[in-house]
C-alpha cells in the first residue's frame, strides 16, 4: 500500500515544528550556558583525573610491587614460607609487607594467595583461610587455585562441610585437565571420609567421564569400585 503524501500544509507544520524545536535548544543553551560549560568542564576534570591517577600513581606503584615481590616468590618456589612471608632477603619485602604496602595493586591482590598458600604448609590454617578469602583471582586457572586451596584450609580445620562446598566451585570454576579432577578427587574422598559413599560415587564418576586420560583418571576405577561396595554394604 503506498504511503499517503503529506499535504503542503502538513510539510509546512512540520517545518515549523523543527524550526521552534531548534529556537527552543538553542535557548535552553543560552539560557544555562555556565552551567553546562559548568558540567563539561567537571567531566574533563573527572576523566584527566583517572586519567593522571592510573598513570602517574597506580601504574608506578604496579612496577614497584612487581620488583617487590620477586624475591618472596623465589623463597615461595623454594618452600621457604616463613622467609616468603616475612623476610625473603636482599632489603625486599615479604608478602605480607607487600600486602600491607601495595594491597589495591594487582601484585598486592596476588600475594594474598601466596600468604594463604603459606600459611596453609606452615599449618596455620585460619590464617590461610582469611588471606585465600580476601584474594580476588582473575582468568580461568586461579580462581579454580583460589577455591581448592580453600577447600583445603577448610578441611584441616574440620569444616568438612565448607570445604566440601568449596572443592564443588574448584570443579565448577573451569576446566583444566590437571586441577579439575584434582579436586574432584579430594571432594570424594572427603565426601568418602564422611559416609556420604553416594556423593563420593558422583565425584569420581564426574572425573571417569570427562577426565579420563588425566593423571587422577587413570586411577579413579578403584576409587568407583570402593565407593560403590561401600554403598551397596549400607
Amino acid at each position: 500500500m503506498a504511503r499517503r503524501k503529506k499535504t503542503r500544509r502538513e510539510q509546512e507544520e512540520t517545518l515549523i515544528d523543527i524550526v521552534e524545536a531548534r529556537e527552543s535548544a538553542q535557548s535552553f543553551v543560552e539560557s544555562n550556558k555556565n552551567l553546562l560549560f559548568g558540567v563539561l568542564a567537571a567531566v574533563i576534570l573527572i576523566a584527566g583525573g583517572i586519567f593522571a591517577y592510573k598513570q602517574f600513581y597506580q601504574l608506578p606503584r604496579e612496577a614497584e610491587a612487581g620488583e617487590q615481590i620477586f624475591q618472596a616468590e623465589l623463597q615461595f618456589e623454594r618452600d621457604s614460607f616463613q622467609s616468603a612471608l616475612l623476610n625473603p632477603g636482599g632489603g625486599y619485602l615479604g608478602f605480607l609487607d607487600i600486602i600491607d604496602s601495595y594491597g589495591n595493586t594487582k601484585v598486592g591482590n596476588l600475594a594474598n594467595y601466596y600468604a594463604g598458600i603459606c600459611y596453609l604448609n606452615l599449618g596455620k590454617f585460619e590464617a590461610a583461610e582469611s588471606f585465600l578469602k580476601d584474594f580476588d583471582p582473575a582468568g580461568r586457572i586461579t580462581p579454580i587455585m583460589k577455591w581448592g586451596a580453600l577447600g583445603d584450609a577448610l578441611s584441616e580445620q574440620g569444616k568438612f562441610e565448607l570445604a566440601a562446598d568449596n572443592y564443588r566451585k574448584a570443579a565448577n570454576a573451569g576446566e583444566n585437565e590437571f586441577l579439575t579432577p584434582y579436586y574432584l578427587k579430594k571432594l570424594g574422598l572427603l565426601h568418602e571420609n564422611q559416609g556420604d559413599y553416594q556423593q563420593a560415587l558422583k565425584a569420581y564418576q564426574e572425573i571417569k567421564s570427562n577426565f579420563a586420560q588425566s593423571i587422577d583418571g587413570r586411577t579413579i576405577d578403584k576409587f568407583i569400585a570402593n565407593a560403590e561396595t561401600k554403598l551397596n554394604q549400607g
